[in-house]
This record gives structure tokens, sequence and C-alpha cells, in this order.
């Protein structure tokens, strides 16, 4: 009986690496790494060489200097006293702050408003229409600086608060008045809101590039608690209903677990709110918020919430039909169709175009100085580069910070996208 023995296989010869379709892709991806990488190289030396010929060199040794200058809006401890690092540091945390509200606010107002975009009354429809084809075509840094012009020109100066003897004896009111319970007063230096204080707080933790309130430490990790165990109750009860056909009543079990610990923890501290009074030229106690940052938060979550409404109502479009009524078949009204049925749905054609929104969102914030508003924008890469002349230093660093932050926000919603995809049996 006779075997047919298999082909010999053909030794391999540098030639295959460029005519062999094998190994051709690999050929050329080493190619253009090398390249790249001897491009970067390059690029490097010619800096290096170019700084020696200036008598300067790439130093970062200027983080731990005096900075010198003052900021008004911070979230940690900073005093002129401290270094460029811890400047830059508060300008980080005041780009996430605007950055995190943001994308909360303007995601809100988008699904609000490309909802009634979709709606069957004409002039509700149109009405959205016109606010997003306005603040859509206008530039973003022209709305940021209108809306300072606003709070800064037509708010009342802090002297139209004061209610003299003269003016309670004649029956006078002053010219302005705090709102909300007179809680709240908005004036052309800033925003004067009750701040939230403790009168018992854990103490703070100094980790060398930051310090840690620990209060709000710990008050953040029993929120992070509360959700975790609010979603395996929930995990539970959906478990039952497959289980039994019936789902138990969970709605009180989830505002005690999501509410009941954080109101007992401030409780113990003694949780209480500093209001704003008028003592003198303007007002003491409370938060003063400054008009750099409401206009800059207000314009981003208004121009970022026309464009989200958009990608919203191409989401609800490209979704059937006949999902809606068959919804409507069931008995489901328009309300309860909208977010039970097209809005689950539509999230998987809404959360990739939504990303890249929150990453240009976050970049945008960068605008805030325009109006003063001291971020990462205006402390690294305006004072502290102005005052040590480190130009290279300081770009080189904020390219990275935002890199990683625009990283880390396509992390967390790719993750999402993940989690809300169709998943295949």
């Amino acid at each position: 009986m006779a075997y047919v023995a298999d082909a010999p296989k053909a030794s391999f010869r540098p030639s295959m690496l460029i005519y062999d379709t094998r190994y051709r892709s690999i050929t050329i991806q080493v190619i253009v790494l090398l390249l790249a990488v001897l491009f970067v190289g390059w690029l490097a030396d010619n800096t290096i060489q170019n700084l020696a010929a200036k008598d300067k060199d790439i130093n970062f040794s200027f983080l731990w200097n005096r900075a010198g200058y003052d900021l008004d809006q911070q979230l940690i401890p900073y005093t002129n006293d401290s270094t460029h690092g811890r400047a830059a540091m508060v300008g980080l945390l005041n780009t996430l702050a605007v950055a995190f509200l943001g994308c909360i606010f303007s995601t809100i107002l988008g699904v609000f408003i490309g909802v009634l975009r979709l709606s069957k009354n004409w002039l509700v429809s149109r009405l959205m229409t016109v606010y997003i084809e306005m603040f859509r075509n206008v530039p973003l840094l022209l709305w940021i600086i209108m809306v300072f012009v606003i709070f800064s020109e037509i708010a009342p100066a802090p002297k139209d608060f004061k209610v003299t003897d003269e003016m309670i004896a004649a029956g006078e009111l002053p010219k302005a008045s705090m709102m909300f319970m007179d809680s709240v007063a908005v004036t052309n230096r800033g925003t004067n809101i009750p701040m939230p204080l403790v009168e018992h707080p854990l103490g703070y933790v100094n980790l060398g590039f930051a310090t840690a309130n620990l209060t709000v430490v710990a008050l953040f990790a029993l929120i992070g608690a509360s959700i975790y165990a609010n979603r395996r109750v929930a995990r539970h009860a959906r478990a039952v209903q497959e289980a039994t056909g019936d789902r138990p009543t969970i709605w009180w079990k989830s505002l005690l677990i999501l509410f009941a610990p954080s109101i007992f923890f401030l409780w113990a501290l003694g949780f209480h709110l500093e209001y704003p009074e008028l003592k003198g030229f303007n007002f003491k106690g409370g938060l003063n918020v400054a008009h750099s940052f409401t206009a800059l938060l207000l314009a981003l979550v208004l121009y970022y919430g026309a464009v989200i409404a958009e990608t919203v109502r191409s989401g609800i479009i490209a979704i059937s039909n006949g999902q809606s009524e068959a919804a409507f078949a069931l008995g489901l009204r328009p309300g309860r169709t909208m977010r039970l049925v097209i809005l689950p749905q539509a999230l998987r054609v809404i959360i990739p175009p939504l990303i890249s929104q929150f990453l240009s969102l976050t970049k945008d914030t960068s605008l805030g100085i325009g109006v003063s508003y001291l971020d990462l924008r205006g402390t690294l890469g305006g004072i502290t580069l102005n005052q040590t002349g480190r130009e290279l230093e300081c770009m080189l660093l904020m390219m990275l910070i935002y890199l990683l932050i625009s990283l880390l926000i396509s992390f967390v919603m790719n993750i999402y996208n993940h989690s809300v995809k169709l998943k295949e049996r």
C-alpha cells in the first residue's frame, strides 16, 4: 500500500519578510516602530541641544519651590507659601470639579432636551430646536465670557443688601435681597452659599502631594458601600422575580440603605450649615463661589447639553418604531415606554459618542482662562509657567495630566458601555 507523504515545508528565507504575506505585516510594523523611535529620539536630542544652547535644561525641581501667589478657589488647603506643585494640585482639583459637575449636569440636560426634541407638540419641539441650534453653533468661549459678564455686571453689589435703621424706620426695602430663605446671595463679587461643616471632624492626613480630609473620605466610602449594598438587594429582588414571577417591594429598603447610614454619620459628627451674613462691605461666612467658576460650569452645561441632546435624539431615532408600538399595545404609557423600553436600548447607540463629548468637555475646561478661572491651565500652565520660565516642563506636565484624565474617562465609560451592550447567549 502506498502512502502520500506530506509536502516538505519550505525553510525560512529573508526574502519572505517582504514577499510572504505571513511575515509582511510584522515587517511593516517593526519598520514603523523603529522609525517612530528614531523620530522621538531625534526630537528629544534636538530639544536638549537647543535648550543647552540657551543655558537651559529639563528640570522639574521648580515644583518644590515657593509659589508666591494666591488662589481664590481651592478644594485643599493652600497659601502663597505653598509650592508650585501644590498650586498645580489645586488647579487640577478645580479642573476635575468643573469637569465632573459639567458631565453630570450636561447629560441630564441633554437627555431632557433630546427627548423633548422628539415631542409631538409642535411648539415644544421647535423651542428645543432653537435652543440646540443657538448654543451648539456659537463658540463655547463666547458663551463663557457672556455668562461671566452677565453675573459680574447685572448682579447687585454687596452694599445693596444692607438694611439701615433709617430704612427700617421709613419702611423701605433694600435694593437686593438674599434668595432661598435668606441663604444665598448673588453679588457682583461672587455667589455666597451655605457651607457644610461638622463639629467633630475626623482630621486630615498629609500624603505629601496632597492633604486628605478623613471626614470626606469616610463619607464617600460610606456612600459607596451603601450603593453596593443596594445593588445586592436589587439583584436579590430580580432573582426572586425570575424564580417566582413576583417582585418583592424593596423601595423602602433602598431608601434606608442609601440614605440612613450617611445621615446618621453626619448627625454623629455634628453636621450643620454656616450661612453667609453681610458684615461691613461684604458677606462673611458661608462659601463664596467665584463667578468664573459659575460662568465656566454654566456655559459648559448649556453648550454640551445641546450637543448631547442631538446624540440622545439620534439614539432614540435608531430604535425601531415597533418597540414603541409593542409597549403601547401592552398598555404602557408614553413616559414609561420611553424610560423602560426606548432609552435602555438607545443607550447602546448613545454611549460611544457620549464618551467623546465627555472628553471634549473635560479638555474645554481650559477655556476658563478666558474669565480668570485658575484651573490646571491657569496655575501650572499660566502663573507657574510665567514665574519659573519652565515652558517645556509645564507643557509636558499638562499634556500628560490631560492625557491621563482622558484615558481614565474613556476606561470608565467603556466599562459602562460593555455592561449595557447586547450579550450573546
